[in-house]
């Protein structure tokens, strides 16, 4: 694995208990691999004071709040769409509202479901942040309600669509970031969603520590593990590493309005 400069890792869950034990380690690796910003997502609020430890200890992490899609069932609330406003408004490293989205794989709550995932949508754009979405065997109705919804900023994170799906989501502007997942040999329809996206929505991500790409195939994921992804988007698209390290890392400053890193 090269090492890039100015990689952007757009999703990451670092405070996940297996990377307690090493998690300087962890971010010596980010940093000899070229990763130069994290955005952490958030799977519940509560676990927001501590990703905000994590933030603190390595500046280069930037945060989102939100409820994932998979945590809604007897939880989703107007107090809880309050605490993430509260959450958000009172750390300005607070980059976006997520993840939230539709999960009909793991889970068959489709209005509960629908239902925090409009509110957080609403939330978003009343507080002028990106989405972060997660969509596993929900395209249609994620597609739905975002045309629904109106004009927002949004991701399409760890994507795993067809090309089909790809452009509807392009056709809307989402951007569409590429975990792992497009490294393993079987991905083939993902591979080729890869060349649907234009160079204005590229992102790439690890959604550490799952999911780690080839040649980590197996391994606990960490945001190191992105130069694989990059990689791999380069060959993709006939273009060189480098080339697709700086595309991202300025379409994700772009998306979440990061700071442009020190040099």
């Amino acid at each position: 694995m090269a090492t890039l400069s100015g990689l952007v890792d757009t999703h990451v869950h670092i405070n996940y208990e297996n990377f307690a034990a090493d998690l300087d380690a962890v971010a010596h690796n980010w940093r000899a691999a070229g990763v130069v910003q994290l955005v952490h997502a958030c799977v519940k609020p509560e676990d927001f004071p501590g990703m905000q430890a994590l933030a603190d200890r390595y500046p280069e992490v930037f945060l989102a709040v939100g409820l994932h899609p998979l945590d809604v069932e007897r939880r989703w609330d107007a107090a809880l769409a309050g605490r993430i406003r509260d959450y958000a408004r009172s750390d300005k490293r607070v980059v976006a509202i997520g993840e939230t989205g539709l999960d009909f794989f793991k889970a068959d709550n489709p209005a509960e479901q629908e239902r925090a995932f409009r509110d957080q949508i609403a939330l978003a754009q009343e507080l002028d942040l990106p989405v972060i979405i997660h969509c596993r065997d929900a395209a249609p109705a994620t597609r739905r309600i975002l045309e629904e919804m109106g004009p927002m900023r949004g991701v399409m994170h760890c994507w795993g669509g067809t090309p089909e799906e790809t452009r509807w989501f392009v056709e809307l502007g989402m951007f569409v970031s590429f975990s792992g997942i497009v490294t393993f040999k079987n991905a083939i329809l993902l591979q080729q969603s890869v060349g649907v996206v234009p160079d204005e929505l590229l992102l790439v991500e690890t959604d550490c520590p799952f999911l780690a790409p080839v040649p980590k195939r197996g391994k606990r994921n960490e945001p190191a593990y992105v130069a694989h992804v990059a990689e791999k988007v380069a060959e993709l698209r006939s273009k060189t590493p480098e080339a697709v390290a700086q595309l991202t890392a300025a379409n994700a400053r772009r998306l979440f309005r990061l700071p442009t890193p020190a040099a």
